[in-house]
């Protein structure tokens, strides 16, 4: 059985509302936009298109991806303090379970006294009302109409924004637009161990057989998209992986030339797990495996689809991970080692109660970029440099996870679009969060924020989004008070109130963080291998030379 996330929708019917500042979104960004803006002051709401709050960070995503930790500062840092009192540590704590980050999120919600409207996601089309350059009101499914001085869409979907007349992007910047070399259209990377992508019924499933595109060039494509699950093995609170509705074998065949080439594999090498507190663990998909958790191509349509194409992009990623691990665990064509390793496993009944220990939340790693006052681009963060405006830090390496899986002329598979490489602790301007004035004046966008495609790989970690969430909700609250546009803020004031709050910006003494540090060693025959063929000659055996147009 599938969860049925997205249409399982139980409509309240709020009285409609006017307040200083409204958030769109009640993910990790959004609650920290919340309640740094009711912290200055302005009342608050958040509407929150489903039922929960925190977005990844309460819905899987259970190993933070820090970074380095010295960057985190302000209502961030402050939040996973919280999380580390929990768990009786003197500092914070970066590992957690999900349940614990939910209770967290709620907490400072309610000390902050902000009101939350659940199932509150906006009219699929007309929800925005606007005059001249300014968002008058913003109006939901269930025709509660909100008013706000100023907004903040805080969804990693970005709808707000996009219904608001904000320029944005989906996709992969040629390199010629920004001057980035990791941009555009990646060359093949080859498993040597993953053989044919082809079996007697023809292509697999889930490989791309379209035209490849030039190296370099634009695109639509974005990275693969997943669920991050939380597992335990504790048999009293284990869940045991079942079939799911649409079950097909084929989609994990990949794996069964893994296993002749590794006949002592063992469940690791199949997900990258990381430890989190009372026995569980945060299963991410393994980066150097040909199939793992990440649906590839599945991810395309979703950043501008309509709700009801949304749905079924949420439900086929959960039917596939899902079908994953049920494969792992009783395929007879698995061995026996890792069918009995994987059996001891399974979702924790105490985690994600309302959905049978499943996730509430896709983990939407790419979508809608702004096009706002200034677009970050791989320089900036290669080169490091201070920001006058900057309102927060990064640090994260560029982690692209792969955009498709594709066949390579000679019938093997391989993998497209993965961009990785070590950055420079860098500082992220406020520019990056504000429309341009004459779109939008009222709004800021923490979370679909105003970067290239290459920059987004290091930029898309929720604790920047949080971060970027505490500048919005300060912002937003000092232009509220003050009758300004969101862009006419003074830089100079919001710093200073950013700074006192212990927001950290502008450390030119942070190490770089080295790309290896997170990324796990693999043995030699899993190291995946660039392909040399240029992918303008690629084709499938016995077809015409295929296009080399971008796509």
């Amino acid at each position: 059985m599938l969860s049925g996330k997205l249409s399982d929708q139980t409509h309240e019917h709020p009285a409609d509302g006017t307040c200083d500042v409204l958030v769109y979104g009640g993910t990790a960004g959004g609650v920290m936009a919340a309640v740094a803006a009711a912290r200055e002051g302005a009342s608050v709401v958040i509407l929150e298109p489903g039922k929960h709050l925190g977005g990844m960070v309460s819905g899987g995503l259970s190993a933070t991806d820090a970074g380095n930790p010295s960057a985190i500062g302000g209502i961030t840092r402050e939040y996973f303090e919280r999380i580390g009192k929990v768990y009786g540590n003197d500092g914070p704590a970066w590992q957690h379970e999900p349940h614990v980050a939910e209770d967290i999120f709620n907490e400072m919600v309610r000390e902050a006294k902000i009101r939350v409207i659940y199932n509150a996601r906006l009219k699929q089309a007309g929800a925005v009302a606007k005059q001249n350059n300014q968002i008058v009101s913003v109006t939901t499914e269930n025709g509660g109409v909100y008013q706000a001085k100023q907004f903040i869409d805080a969804t990693y979907e970005g709808d707000l924004m996009a219904q608001a007349g904000v320029a944005y992007t989906v996709g992969r910047e040629s390199v010629q637009q920004y001057g980035e070399e990791r941009a555009g259209v990646r060359p093949p990377v080859r498993f040597g161990y993953a053989g044919s992508a082809f079996d007697e019924k023809g292509l697999l499933p889930d490989i791309d057989d379209g035209p490849y595109g030039d190296i370099g060039a634009a695109d639509h494509r974005i990275m693969a998209y997943t669920f991050r699950l939380c597992l335990t093995r504790e048999p009293d609170n284990r869940i045991r992986f079942e079939k799911p509705d649409g079950y097909d074998p084929r989609r994990y065949a990949l794996l069964l030339h893994v296993f002749k080439a590794r006949p002592k594999a063992k469940m690791n090498d199949f997900i990258l797990p990381v430890d989190l507190p009372n026995g569980k663990i945060d299963a991410n998909n393994c980066p150097g495996m040909i199939v793992s958790t990440n649906l590839h191509n599945g991810s395309w349509d979703y950043p501008d689809a309509d709700y009801q194409r949304r749905d079924e992009i949420w439900r086929e990623h959960e039917s596939y991970v899902r079908g994953f691990f049920y494969f792992l665990a009783n395929d007879p064509n698995v061995p026996q080692s890792i069918r009995d390793e994987v059996s001891q496993w399974g979702l924790p009944r105490d985690e994600f109660q309302a959905y049978n220990g499943w996730p509430h939340q896709l983990y939407v790693r790419a979508g809608r970029r702004m096009i706002g006052e200034v677009v970050i681009t791989a320089h900036d963060l290669l080169n490091g440099a201070s920001k006058p405006d900057a309102v927060a830090m990064g640090t994260y390496f560029l982690d692209s996870h792969r955009t498709r899986r594709v066949v390579l002329p000679n019938g093997d598979v391989a993998t497209e679009g993965g961009v990785g490489g070590e950055v420079n602790p860098y500082d992220i301007p406020y520019g990056c969060i504000s429309p341009k004035q004459n779109e939008c004046g009222n709004l800021l966008v923490p979370v679909c924020l105003s970067s290239s495609g290459v920059a987004w790989c290091s930029l898309r970690m929720e604790p920047v989004f949080m971060a970027l969430g505490h500048a919005a909700g300060t912002a937003s609250a000092m232009a509220a008070k003050a009758g300004l546009d969101a862009q006419d803020v003074d830089i100079e004031k919001l710093r200073e109130r950013l700074l006192a709050q212990q927001q950290v910006i502008g450390r030119t003494d942070l190490p770089t963080m080295k790309e290896h540090q997170h990324t796990p060693l693999l043995a030699p025959s899993l190291v995946p291998v660039v392909e040399a063929t240029d992918p303008r000659t690629l084709r499938l055996p016995g077809q015409k030379r295929a296009s080399t147009q971008s796509s």
